[in-house]
């Protein structure tokens, strides 16, 4: 091979890795918002963005998020090939996260979560890749407890006064109620001192002495 050939061959393959540099280069990933707040067992809508090139194929894309924590990470999401792989989403996430594929072309990456738990909270990293590059980007979820149901306040016993003012309501009530009672008693007992003092007046005197003896 002649020196000249080299020297073409040499520039092609700098210019590719060159290329190669550049196209990796402008790939990117990032997020709608860095962070999110939610409350348990609300949903949420965790979005990304990526570089997409005219006419590529979901086939050769390749999305791999999870939530990393001081614990473990769980995946939860993984897409080989535009293929959802369900097998590989952690036991946390089974079951209450959905895909919108439909954007996936426009370079949208939008994972809905459902029926939060406050064990969801943590950075949450997406990497994707394609044919013509790959790169990653995180988010921040916070879930917090749902507020518990606030206690029944217990009804205000009555004031002393109230209770005084009770008492003599009551009183002035069975004092009416009896006062025809006592009306009747008194206007008997006149009746019959009357009839009493009338026998009197009437009596012989020598009864009458018998009587007050």
């Amino acid at each position: 091979m002649s020196l000249k050939t080299r020297e073409k061959m040499m520039c092609i393959i700098l210019l590719l890795i060159n290329l190669t540099s550049c196209v990796c280069g402008t790939f990117v990933v990032n997020v709608t918002q860095t962070s999110y707040q939610a409350e348990e067992n609300h949903n949420i809508t965790l979005e990304w963005m990526f570089t997409t090139k005219p006419g590529s194929s979901l086939h050769s894309l390749f999305i791999y998020c999870e939530l990393l924590t001081d614990l473990r990470p769980s995946v939860l999401f993984h897409l080989h090939g535009g293929v959802e792989v369900p097998e590989s989403q952690d036991e946390q996430f089974t079951g209450r996260v959905q895909c919108d594929k439909d954007v996936l072309r426009e370079g949208r990456l939008r994972l809905h979560v459902s029926r939060l738990r406050t064990n969801d909270s943590g950075l949450y990293m997406c990497e994707v890749s394609t044919r013509y590059g790959g790169s990653t980007a995180t988010c921040r979820l916070n879930v917090t407890a749902a507020d518990e149901p606030k206690p029944q306040r217990p009804t205000e016993s009555p004031q002393p006064e109230s209770r005084g003012r009770i008492g003599l309501n009551d009183g002035l009530g069975v004092a009416v109620a009896a006062l025809p009672f006592v009306c009747i008693t008194l206007c008997a007992v006149k009746v019959h001192f009357t009839r009493f003092t009338d026998k009197k007046k009437t009596m012989h005197p020598q009864k009458l002495r018998t009587l007050r003896c």
